[in-house]
C-alpha cells in the first residue's frame, strides 16, 4: 500500500471527515521521480470543534508518527471545521521548494 493511501485510511478512520485530500507534493521537491515524502492534507472534521488550531495539527501528527517516522518528510496541514469549511475562501497553495526541479544527492 502506498504511503498516501496508508494517510487516507488512517485519517478517514480516526476523523471520519466529511472532506479529505491527501496531495502527494513531492514532485515539487528534490526527490527522486515516484518519492512519497512531501504531503499536503486538507482535513474537514466535526471533530476539530472546539479545538484550537495547534491541538489539531498535534492529533494529525500523532495519528500519523509511523509515517513521519519511516519516510514523510513534511506534512502541510490544513484542518477546518465544516462551518469554518463552508466560509473559506480556498486552500492556500504549497510554497515552491527552493531546490525544485532537481534530485537530491
Amino acid at each position: 500500500m502506498s504511503i498516501q493511501a496508508q494517510i487516507e485510511q488512517k485519517v478517514q478512520a480516526a476523523l471520519q471527515p466529511i472532506h479529505l485530500e491527501v496531495i502527494n507534493e513531492s514532485y515539487m521537491h528534490r526527490v527522486l521521480p515516484g518519492s512519497e515524502t512531501h504531503f499536503k492534507l486538507v482535513v474537514v472534521s466535526d471533530q476539530f470543534d472546539g479545538m484550537r488550531l495547534l491541538a489539531r495539527h498535534r492529533k494529525l501528527n500523532t495519528l500519523l508518527g509511523d509515517e513521519l517516522a519511516s519516510g514523510v518528510h513534511a506534512l502541510a496541514l490544513h484542518t477546518f471545521t465544516p462551518a469554518q469549511w463552508a466560509s473559506r475562501a480556498k486552500v492556500q497553495d504549497s510554497p515552491a521548494c527552493r531546490g525544485q526541479g532537481g534530485v537530491s544527492r
